[in-house]
């Protein structure tokens, strides 16, 4: 289990609800334990109603250098996503960043309907999967139509003209990350940076800045009665290139998703790209392994992927 589940006692988690709904009584507090991050919980409240509360760590052990502010950041990724009239994002109710509370950022929303993708997949026919994946395409092809002024990450103050310049950035950041603990990635920073500089042209192809949620894994999917009703975790959004999302990557890539986002093929420079964001990936999932102190066998099914990933990008 990772080390940044900042878990609170009953106590806390009642002072909490009643600070954010005040004359709402609590009647039973349930731990969600699917997701690998923050703390999370579901009220139910003793009128019938019910929230679900997110807690951020309580401080930067287990962080990368690239989760910053995530809380807020997925505060504000939310709020943007329902200005601009995007389904299947739960509303926020209430958010507080001042840890005076407990020791963590927090905030309470809406309860989405369904379950996630990951924990019901085995119960779903082929063709429902498929159909589930289009509408994922579908909601993707929305989101990345939402455009910004510059790239960055949504919880970093720090804005880029450039998508390669965010992307060095990033990579700059998992690297130093990598070092730091002495994570064996078998491939050196200097080489991965060389390699691209060599590429910095394809990114520049991508010169207008999307948002992106980056993390749709299939824990983060919600479905109910065989379609789409929910998407969670906007805490890693960024203003990026649209494949840079996870439903892009080697392991996920989907015919069905790639007919609901309405793109087929690629242009060599998009293939490149998305191979970059492949090794970023990987890389970025290898240092967490150490960073969170995981033990449930991602390593050993990471290295393959990063290494054919890799090999891609060296063969061009």
């Amino acid at each position: 289990m990772s080390i940044t589940k900042n878990r609170q006692s009953p106590e806390t988690l009642r002072r909490l609800a009643e600070a954010s709904f005040p004359g709402r009584a609590v009647r039973t507090f349930s731990e969600l334990t699917e997701g690998l991050f923050n703390a999370a919980y579901r009220v139910d409240f003793e009128d019938g109603g019910a929230s679900i509360l997110k807690i951020a760590a309580a401080g930067t052990e287990g962080l990368l250098s690239n989760e910053i502010n995530m809380m807020a950041a997925e505060v504000a990724a939310m709020e943007l996503a329902h200005r601009h009239g995007l389904p299947f994002v739960a509303h926020v109710q209430h958010s507080d960043f001042s840890r005076t509370i407990c020791s963590g950022a927090f905030f309470f929303m809406e309860v989405l309907p369904g379950r996630s993708l990951n924990s019901c997949k085995d119960e779903l026919s082929a063709q429902a999967q498929e159909q589930i994946l289009e509408q994922v395409g579908q909601f993707q092809r929305q989101t990345a139509a939402i455009r910004g002024t510059h790239f960055g990450l949504m919880g970093d103050e720090r804005r880029f003209d450039s998508l390669y310049d965010l992307v060095r950035y990033m990579f700059r950041h998992v690297l130093n990350d990598a070092q730091a603990r002495s994570v064996d990635l078998r491939l050196t920073p200097d080489d991965i940076l060389a390699r691209l500089e060599q590429d910095r042209a394809v990114f520049d192809e991508a010169a207008e800045p999307s948002f992106v949620h980056w993390d749709m894994w299939e824990g983060n999917i919600f479905v109910e009665n065989g379609g789409l009703s929910g998407v969670i975790d906007w805490e890693r959004a960024l203003w990026g290139d649209p494949y840079m999302d996870d439903r892009f990557r080697r392991h996920t890539r989907h015919p069905a998703f790639l007919r609901g986002y309405g793109q087929a093929a690629f242009t060599p420079s998009e293939v490149r790209r998305i191979a970059w964001y492949d090794v970023f990936l990987y890389v970025t999932m290898i240092t967490e392994c150490t960073y969170r102190q995981y033990d449930i066998g991602l390593d050993s099914w990471l290295r393959p992927l990063l290494a054919a990933s890799w090999a891609e990008i060296c063969r061009a």
